[in-house]
C-alpha cells in the first residue's frame, strides 16, 4: 500500500506490507509443471513451490520461503505470479533493488499485471525513484485491480502526497474508503494512516525550516 514517511524506509516497508499480503493472496494457481533443473525434475511444480513459500512465510520463515520461490521461477521464467511472490518477499526484508527486478519480470510476463504494476510503484516510492512512472504503474494497475483498488488507491494517494497533490490524495482516499468493507479493519486503518499524512504534509513548516 500507500507510504507515509518517505524518509524511512523501514516505515515505508511496514506500511507497505498489506498491499503485498494481498498479491500475494490473488496469486494465480496454474503455472506450467515442473522443468529439468540442473539435470533433473524438480518434483514440485512451480505453484506447489509458492504454496511451500507461502506456508513458510506464515511460520515466519522467510529465508525458507524465498528459497521457494526462487525455485519456481527458476522451474517457469514466464511465471508472473512465481515471481510476485518472490519480489514480495524481497521488499518485505528491504531488498528493494531486487524486489523492483522481480517485480519488472513479473510484469514481462504478464503485462498490466495488477498486483506487479502497483508493488514496484511502492518499489519506487520505497527507493525515491520516477514518481512519473510510479503513478504510471499505479494507473495502469487500477485498469484491472478488482478486490486490489483501495490498496492501488492508496499506493496513487502516497505518490501525489509525495508530489504535493493533497487534495487529489484526499480524493483517492475518500474512494478508497467507500469500496472498503467496515469490517476489513487493516484496509481502513492503512487509510486512515495515510490521511493522517496529509495533514502532517499540510502543516506549516516552523519559521526556519523548509517544508
Amino acid at each position: 500500500m500507500g507510504i507515509i514517511d518517505p524518509a524511512t524506509p523501514a516505515v515505508m516497508r511496514g506500511l507497505a506490507l498489506g498491499a503485498l499480503a494481498l498479491a500475494s493472496a490473488v496469486l494465480l494457481a496454474a503455472c506450467s509443471h515442473g522443468q529439468r533443473l540442473g539435470g533433473y525434475r524438480d518434483a514440485l511444480s512451480p505453484a506447489e513451490h509458492v504454496r511451500l513459500g507461502s506456508s513458510y512465510e506464515a511460520q515466519g520463515l522467510r529465508a525458507e520461503a524465498a528459497a521457494q520461490y526462487r525455485a519456481a521461477v527458476r522451474s517457469d521464467p514466464g511465471c508472473a505470479e512465481c515471481w510476485l511472490a518472490l519480489g514480495n518477499t524481497e521488499f518485505s526484508e528491504g531488498r528493494f533493488k531486487k524486489a523492483g527486478a522481480a517485480f519488472r519480470k513479473a510484469l514481462k510476463a504478464s503485462p498490466h499485471h495488477p498486483g506487479a504494476a502497483n508493488n514496484l510503484a511502492m518499489v519506487l516510492l520505497a527507493r525515491g525513484g520516477d514518481l512519473r512512472e510510479a503513478e504510471a504503474l499505479a494507473q495502469d494497475a487500477l485498469k484491472n485491480a478488482g478486490a486490489l483498488r483501495p490498496y492501488v488507491l492508496d499506493t496513487l494517494a502516497a505518490i501525489y502526497i509525495r508530489e504535493g497533490r493533497l487534495a487529489e490524495a484526499a480524493a483517492l482516499l475518500d474512494l478508497a474508503e467507500a469500496e472498503t468493507p467496515e469490517a476489513d479493519r487493516l484496509v481502513r486503518d492503512q487509510l486512515r494512516k495515510t490521511r493522517e499524512s496529509i495533514t502532517a504534509a499540510d502543516k506549516p513548516a516552523p519559521e526556519g525550516i523548509a517544508k
